[in-house]
């Protein structure tokens, strides 16, 4: 393929990336692999005969879909042997994402691939049932009704208490203080009684194996964290809205980042949700 060729496939595709890797990232939750299916799209679209495509950003949506859809399957393969809880990769904004927080991606884990999809492309990006079903090449009945049996199954996630902007990142950045500094009254004020602490080292960094759930076992961790922290020091790099949720991304001891975000209800902290698996923290350095 000609060097024009190939400058016209980029010229077509490169205003379209950001949207695409969004769509790619929401179904995966890594942005490797969303990067990655982005990519495998444009090495399509320069094979492709663009100039019988009427709809580039329609006809792009649909390959990274269906690439995303194959990527799930292996994907689900590798969650089953996945050392502790699995979160997303951490995306950090300066605004709060409100279309699909971090708690919502951790139910969409619980639904099939396609149904997946049918509720990310008609509830998130506001596709049309016929465009959808042209997508995943089921029919339009169908699409309505995978999009409504994952509706069902994320009600619950949907954030009930928005948090306005600037009060989540005081209590962000109060958490931040109150557990380096070891003021355990100031954080346990914080907490709520059933509050819960989700860590994902990915077995390549020390975390806990499994969801710590109740206010008296994560103060228990807490306090011992703490004196850790006392010793050995964690730097705050940035707060911010980690997945929708208000948080911050520390510097620690061993040299690497971390993120720790916060889901908030009524004023009380009610979930902590720490990646510290370095491979999902690359795009943060």
């Amino acid at each position: 393929m000609s060097g024009a060729a190939n400058g016209d496939a980029a010229a077509s595709f490169d205003p379209l990336r950001p949207k695409l890797i969004r769509v790619a990232y929401r179904m995966l939750g890594s942005v490797a692999d969303a990067e990655d299916m982005v990519q495998e799209a444009f090495i399509r679209w320069m094979g492709a005969d663009r100039r019988a495509v009427r709809e580039p950003e329609a006809f792009l949506r649909r390959t990274v879909t269906r690439l995303c859809l194959d990527q799930l399957k292996s994907a689900r393969r590798q969650r089953e042997t996945y050392i502790g809880p699995w979160l997303p990769d951490p995306i950090v904004e300066e605004q709060e994402e409100e279309d699909v927080t971090l708690p919502l991606m951790l139910a969409l884990e619980r639904l099939s691939p396609l149904e997946r999809a049918a509720f990310l492309l008609h509830d998130v990006f506001g596709l049309a049932f016929d465009e959808i079903a042209a997508t995943i090449q089921r029919d339009p009945a169908a699409c309505r009704q995978l999009a409504a049996r994952a509706r069902t199954h994320v009600r619950e996630a949907r954030p009930r208490f928005r948090v306005e902007k600037d009060r989540g990142l005081e209590l962000a950045a109060a958490f931040f203080n109150a557990s380096r500094s070891g003021d355990m009254k100031a954080l346990g004020a914080m907490l709520a009684a059933d509050v819960s602490v989700h860590a994902d080292g990915g077995g390549k960094r020390s975390a806990a194996l499994r969801p710590l759930i109740g206010f008296d076992e994560v103060m228990k961790v807490q306090t011992h964290l703490a004196k850790l922290f006392k010793e050995h020091g964690s730097k705050l790099v940035r707060t911010g809205f980690i997945n929708g949720l208000p948080g911050f991304v520390t510097l620690e001891a061993d040299g690497e980042f971390q993120t720790t975000a916060l889901e908030i209800e009524e004023g009380k902290v009610t979930a902590i949700y720490i990646v510290r698996n370095p491979d999902k923290l690359r795009h943060l350095h």
